[in-house]
């Protein structure tokens, strides 16, 4: 039947004629979605206006107007008709009989009515006081009656809105901001919401509202998809529940999916989470735009008027290579070459999380358009950058977002793609899989200080359940995967059989724990054996902690933690027994006993820079990925070797990668003592400095006249820290079995400029000397381990060490 014949069968039989019309055109297997919700109209749309033809006897000056929903032609099976009469005021009796004749045929049928009678300035009063009122107005549409009534009251209310939208649009976001407190966010939802949660078809309907104003306008890729995508699952669901409702619930998720033609109820909802993604992402860029234009509308007379007139020119922040925060957003440096910098998109979203920044939508098009794969492995920056984004805290999630919505997390790690917007059917889950993996790394980053391979923690709770999109155990698909992932992105064979362990074992503790007999020996050995080292099972205890606290409110307590913490504990005493031997310190090479005998003969620092790569890829180019830089010194030991090193590298904006400080045993017949420090270090922004004005100011350090403290201090005062991500506090812990030699002292802390020469200067002013030290960044995590001894060589007393250790940690949080 064509929409002809329903209009026909509709106009032939009246009212009746048009309830049967509409019924069969519901029941139409094969008109389903735009189609059908157009032809719903259409239909609607003549049998109102015969109605009003019929009544409206010698009226004139009056119109019938679709609003709202029905205004849009979005008309679901069990949607309301929003109407207005409007009239130009010169009959009100007349008005009303017509109004009668409208509303009761539509009372008759069982039909939803929202109605209402004006003349065209009520209607602009109305909306004037009412923010509802006057969206719906926006969508505003003839059906009958006086076109020219009509279009006047539109070419009002657009130009109302428009000359309103400063006031208006904060109104209307405001408004969008309490619905998702209350209703939640639609892509997370095993119940959603599909209008009124966060990401649905109000959501969808604002963003109309804003590109109405000109003021700003939403990305379009994808949106009135999206938004399709939602009404079409409204559509089934008023006609399987055969109910006006919007509330996609558990019982009625297979009738809807069947009647969609979908496989299964969670095909359904990751259909809908997908689209409800798309306009969540919109809207944020939106509302940032609106914001940004707001603030820019209302600065712009005032620095016009201080600089006499003329555009100001938007300030340009470096952020990282390649990467500078420009009003409020990180965008890309004039000179980036995404093309020719496939590190790039990581390097320009840690930079963001870092920074507590979104990342520009033009940036994140502009990368997702031109950035060229990265080699496998990746390069160390590439591993680095990705830890340092995962460990940014909660403003990684908006900075992740950003990157799946234009396809570079599916490009990065393909294995994301089966458990993005995957639903999790437990009620102890609170989020999709991909966003709890995000939620886990959140989570995680709060633990770092705890453990010596914070970089590990963070990406196996990346990783932690990316089997789930896989038949069978999770567990068992996910230690494959992430076998497969670490060797990819860099990691060698000792952490990549770390990570596997971690993803494979994620719940062995909590399983244990709470289902398992800890007084039993059994039990011990096959958590001990399953985990292998204590290095392993403290990552693994940081990992079940996060992982539980991600899930959600239920899935975690004290006393779940007291009984995780009890079996961590004597997990660990049953490691302690198999605990390996020290290690041998490492034999000098040729170059590095070079520069030790030069420093001994000369009496100064010698030093020699060394470009590090990557081994070739397998690209077309061939070409050998940056590594970093290599940083030899040998120095004639002395008090103030670590802080002075730590402090030139520092105000030369050289970040320390890794570093290690160790004496070196000269030659028979040479007299004296060197230190060596074999350091990788890169440029924050910039080309390197030359090694001689690195020895030059080295010199100058060691002998006192070069102020670092004040030179870092002046730069510090120049430019203030930008307020980013809220880190946990710094940890620093003795280990005083750890070496029969030393005092074994650990910091763990966020890495920033100058940190590794403050704590060298703390550790000078307790008069103690560091005999060795090993240095490593592990994305935005500093973990530093210093053998230390007394004045004369002996390790430190107890009370003495923890002494030190209370006195590091206090200037640190200082």
């Amino acid at each position: 039947m064509t929409s002809t014949d329903v209009r026909k069968d509709a106009e032939d039989s009246g009212p009746s004629g048009y309830a049967a019309a509409r019924l069969r055109l519901l029941t139409e297997g094969a008109r389903s979605g735009p189609p059908r919700r157009a032809a719903l109209a259409e239909l609607t749309d003549d049998w109102l206006a015969g109605l009003f033809t019929a009544g409206i006897g010698e009226l004139r000056g009056a119109s019938l107007i679709a609003v709202g929903g029905y205004g849009r032609g979005e008309l679901s099976p069990r949607s309301d008709l929003d109407l207005l009469l409007l009239h130009d005021g010169s009959d009100p009796a007349a008005v009303a009989a017509l109004a009668d004749r409208l509303w009761y045929p539509v009372w008759d049928l069982g039909l939803a009515l929202d109605h209402s009678v004006r003349t065209p300035a009520e209607a602009l009063k109305t909306a004037a006081e009412d923010l509802k009122v006057q969206l719906g107005l926006l969508d505003a549409r003839h059906l009958a009656g006086d076109l020219g009534l009509t279009a006047g009251l539109r070419t009002a209310v657009l130009a109302d809105w428009r000359n309103q939208a400063p006031k208006r649009l904060p109104e209307l976001q405001e408004l969008c901001a309490e619905r998702a407190e209350r209703q939640g966010e639609l892509q997370y939802l095993l119940e959603p919401d599909l209008k009124e949660a966060r990401g649905g078809l109000r959501d969808a309907t604002a963003l109309r509202a804003v590109a109405a104003s000109w003021l700003a306008d939403a990305p379009r890729e994808g949106l009135d998809d999206a938004r399709r995508r939602l009404l079409d699952v409204r559509d089934a669901l008023h006609l399987t529940t055969g109910r006006a409702t919007d509330r996609l619930s558990l019982q009625e998720q297979d009738q809807v999916a069947a009647e969609l033609d979908l496989l299964d109820a969670d095909t359904l909802l990751r259909q809908v989470y997908e689209a409800a993604r798309v306009i969540s992402y919109a809207s944020d860029v939106t509302w940032r735009e609106v914001g940004r234009v707001l603030r820019s509308r209302s600065v712009r007379p005032r620095l016009r008027a201080m600089l006499g007139g003329g555009k100001p020119v938007a300030e340009r922040s470096p952020l990282a290579e390649g990467v500078v925060e420009q009003d409020g957003e990180v965008v890309l440096a004039r000179a980036a070459r995404p093309d020719r910098d496939p590190v790039l998109p990581l390097r320009a979203a840690a930079a963001a999380a870092q920074a507590g920044l979104p990342l520009s939508l033009h940036a994140v098009r502009r990368l997702a358009g031109t950035v060229r794969p990265l080699p496998t492995p990746w390069p160390a920056e590439a591993r680095e950058q990705l830890v340092t984004l995962l460990g940014s805290g909660r403003p990684t999630v908006e900075v992740w977002e950003a990157l799946e919505a234009e396809g570079l997390i599916s490009r990065l790690l393909p294995d994301w793609e089966r458990v993005r917007c995957r639903p999790q059917r437990n009620a102890v889950h609170v989020w999709t899989v991909d966003r709890h993996l995000i939620e886990t790394a959140v989570r995680a980053s709060e633990f770092t200080r705890r453990v010596s391979r914070p970089d590990l923690l963070l990406v196996a709770a990346l990783l932690h359940d990316i089997g789930k999109g896989w038949p069978g155990d999770h567990s068992v698909a996910g230690e494959i995967i992430a076998r497969d992932v670490a060797a990819r992105i860099g990691f060698d064979r000792a952490d990549t059989a770390v990570l596997s362990t971690l993803v494979r074992h994620h719940l062995l503790l909590v399983e244990t724990a709470t289902r398992r007999d800890l007084d039993d020996p059994a039990t011990l050995r096959l958590v001990a054996d399953a985990v292998g080292t204590q290095s392993t099972l403290e990552l693994l205890h940081a990992l079940t902690e996060a992982d539980a606290l991600a899930t959600g409110p239920a899935a975690w307590s004290s006393w779940r933690g007291s009984l995780v913490a009890d079996l961590v504990r004597r997990v660990a005493a049953v490691l302690a027994g198999d605990a390996p031997e020290e290690p041998e310190p490492a034999a000098a090479t040729a170059e590095q006993e070079r520069l030790a005998l030069e420093a001994a003969a000369t009496g100064g620092p010698v030093l020699a820079l060394r470009a590090q790569t990557e081994p070739p890829t397998e690209e077309p180019s061939g070409e050998p990925e940056p590594l970093g830089v290599e940083l030899l010194i040998a120095v004639p030991d002395q008090p103030g070797v670590l802080p002075a090193v730590a402090g030139v590298l520092a105000m030369h904006r050289l970040t320390v990668r890794t570093a290690e400080l160790r004496a070196l045993d000269l030659p028979d017949g040479v007299d004296g003592s060197v230190l060596l420090l074999d350091w990788r270090v890169a440029a924050e922004y910039g080309s390197l400095p030359q090694a001689a004005r690195l020895r030059a100011d080295l010199v100058r350090a060691l002998d006192g006249s070069l102020d670092i403290a004040g030179r870092l201090a002046e730069r510090d005062a120049a430019y203030p820290r930008r307020r980013g991500v809220v880190a946990p506090p710094p940890r620093v812990t003795v280990h005083p079995a750890a070496s029969r030699l030393a005092t074994v002292i650990e910091v763990r802390a966020q890495d920033a400029p100058g940190l590794l020469f403050r704590i060298g200067r703390a550790l000078e002013d307790a008069a103690v000397r560091v005999r060795s030290a090993h240095v490593s960044t592990l994305g935005a995590n500093a973990v530093d381990a210093f053998y230390v001894t007394g004045p004369e060589g002996a390790p430190l007393p107890g009370g003495e060490a923890t002494s030190v250790a209370r006195k590091l940690e206090e200037m640190l949080r200082g």
